[in-house]
C-alpha cells in the first residue's frame, strides 16, 4: 500500500484520527469499495509510520462507527451500506427486502387470539380484557435477521387477520389489503434489548436496538400497534419532509 502522505499528528488532530482519516479517504474516494478488505494494523504501521497501537485504535473506532466489519483471523472490510426503512411511510418490510434483490423470509412465532392488557387497550383504544389479535414474526433478509415484529390488530377492524399465513403474507400487506390507513404515528427510540430479543435478532452482546413503535388509524379507529425492532448495526430509519 503506498500512502497518500505520511500520518502525521497536529494538537487538533492525534495520530490514531490521522490514520482514520487516511483509511476513511479510501473508502470515501472508491479505492476500497463495499466488502473489500483495508490494510491491515501490520500494513498501517509500515505504510504510515504508525505504532500498531495507533493502527488498532484506528480501525476499532472506524469499525464502531460502521464503517468497516472486522473477522478475527481475516482482516478489516468496507462494510456494506445499512438497508433502511422510510420513517414517514407504511413500508412492507417484505417489500424492502426485495427491492434490493435480496430475499426475504419470515419465521412466525406467535399468531392467536388474546386478552388485551392494559398497555395494549390504551395504545389500541378498547377496554381491558378486549379480545385481540397478536402475532411476533422475526424477518430475515438473506437469513439474517433484520427485524422483529410484535403486532396487536383490532379484530373489528380487521376480522379476517388470523387466517392470514404470515410466512407467505406479511402482516402489512394483509392489513393494508383489509383497510384504508388513515393515520400513522410513529415513535422511535434505541434500547438495549432483552436476552430473548437478542437471541430471536442473533445480536452481539450490548449491541443496542432501534424500535419503532407504529400506530395506524382508519377514520377513529386504530385498527393496529406495533413494536418492531432493529438490530442497529444492520439497520438504519430514514425520512424526509418537504416545505408544503
Amino acid at each position: 500500500m503506498t500512502p497518500r502522505r505520511p500520518a502525521t499528528a497536529t494538537p487538533a488532530r492525534p495520530l490514531y484520527q490521522a490514520v482514520k482519516d487516511h483509511v476513511l479517504a479510501g473508502i470515501l474516494d472508491g479505492t476500497w469499495g463495499p466488502g473489500a478488505r483495508v490494510p491491515s494494523e501490520q500494513e498501517l504501521v509500515l505504510a504510515l509510520g504508525v505504532a500498531r497501537m495507533t493502527a488498532n485504535r484506528a480501525l476499532r473506532e472506524l469499525a464502531s462507527e460502521g464503517y468497516l466489519t472486522r473477522t478475527q483471523g481475516l482482516g478489516s472490510f468496507v462494510a456494506e451500506a445499512k438497508p433502511q426503512s422510510e420513517l414517514l411511510e407504511l413500508r412492507d418490510i417484505a417489500e424492502e427486502i426485495r427491492a434490493r434483490g435480496h430475499r426475504h423470509t419470515c419465521e412466525v412465532l406467535n399468531h392467536e387470539r388474546c386478552a388485551a392488557d392494559a398497555r395494549i387497550a390504551a395504545l389500541l383504544e378498547v377496554q381491558p380484557g378486549s379480545t385481540v389479535f397478536h402475532s411476533v414474526c422475526v424477518h430475515r433478509d438473506n437469513g439474517v435477521p433484520v427485524q422483529l415484529e410484535d403486532r396487536h390488530v383490532n379484530p373489528a377492524a380487521a376480522p379476517g387477520y388470523l387466517e392470514a399465513d404470515l410466512a407467505v403474507t406479511t402482516a402489512t400487506e394483509v392489513l393494508v389489503a383489509a383497510v384504508h390507513a388513515d393515520e400513522i404515528e410513529h415513535t422511535v427510540e434505541a434500547v438495549m434489548p432483552d436476552a430473548a430479543t437478542r437471541n430471536l435478532l442473533a445480536l452481539r452482546d450490548n449491541e443496542p436496538c432501534l424500535n419503532l413503535r407504529r400506530r395506524t388509524w382508519s377514520g377513529d379507529r386504530v385498527v393496529t400497534v406495533a413494536l418492531l425492532t432493529y438490530p442497529g448495526s444492520r439497520y438504519r430509519l430514514t425520512g424526509r419532509i418537504g416545505n408544503p
